[in-house]
C-alpha cells in the first residue's frame, strides 16, 4: 500500500492557524455538503476529561465527521470500491493550542510508518492546475493588511516569514 504524508508550510502563528483551521473547516463543510456528499458533521460538542498531551489539556471541542468522497473520484473507482471505502471518518479534539485528529484511513503500525513517503507542499511554487486556480487565494498576490505579510515570492519565501515560533500540522 502506498501511503504519503503531505506537509504544508504556512506563514501563520499558532493563534492564526487556530482561526484559519476553524474557518477552513466551516468553509469546506459549507462548500462541499449537499446531496449526500461532502462533510457530514455527526458530533460537535465540548469535551471534558479526555486527556491530551499527557494530561496537559483536558477540555475543548470534540468533533466527529464523515467525509463522503464518492463524487470526488472517477466513475471506475466508484465501481471498484467496496461499500464505505470512499468515506473517511475523522475524530478531532481541539484544546487550543493543542489538537489531536484521528483519521480511520491508515491504522498503521510504527514499522509501516517508516515506509511512509513525506511530500512537502510549497504553496507558492508548486504548480496548480488552471481549473483549480483562484486569484483571490493566490499567495503570490495577497498581502495581509492585518499582519503585513505577503505577497509570498521566491523559493525561500518561508525564510522571509519570521514568526518566532514553529507550527506543525500533519
Amino acid at each position: 500500500m502506498l501511503v504519503k504524508e503531505f506537509r504544508v508550510m504556512l506563514p501563520l502563528t499558532v493563534e492564526e492557524y487556530h482561526l484559519a483551521q476553524l474557518y477552513g473547516v466551516a468553509e469546506v463543510s459549507k462548500r462541499e455538503t449537499g446531496g449526500g456528499e461532502g462533510v457530514e458533521v455527526v458530533k460537535n460538542e465540548p469535551f471534558r476529561g479526555h486527556a491530551l498531551l499527557g494530561g496537559k489539556f483536558t477540555e475543548g471541542q470534540y468533533t466527529y465527521k464523515i467525509y463522503h468522497l464518492k463524487k470526488k473520484v472517477p466513475a471506475f473507482v466508484r465501481l471498484l470500491a467496496p461499500e464505505g471505502a470512499l468515506e473517511v471518518h475523522e475524530e478531532s479534539w481541539n484544546a487550543y493550542p493543542y489538537s489531536k485528529t484521528v483519521y480511520s484511513v491508515h491504522q498503521l503500525s510504527p514499522a509501516k510508518w517508516q515506509a511512509v513517503e513525506v511530500v512537502k507542499v510549497d504553496i507558492v511554487n508548486d504548480p496548480i492546475r488552471p481549473e483549480d486556480y483562484k486569484e483571490e487565494e493566490d499567495p503570490t498576490l495577497f498581502k495581509s493588511t492585518k499582519t503585513g505579510r505577503g505577497p509570498l515570492r521566491g523559493t525561500a519565501w518561508w525564510a522571509a516569514v519570521s514568526l518566532g515560533e514553529d507550527l506543525g500540522a500533519f
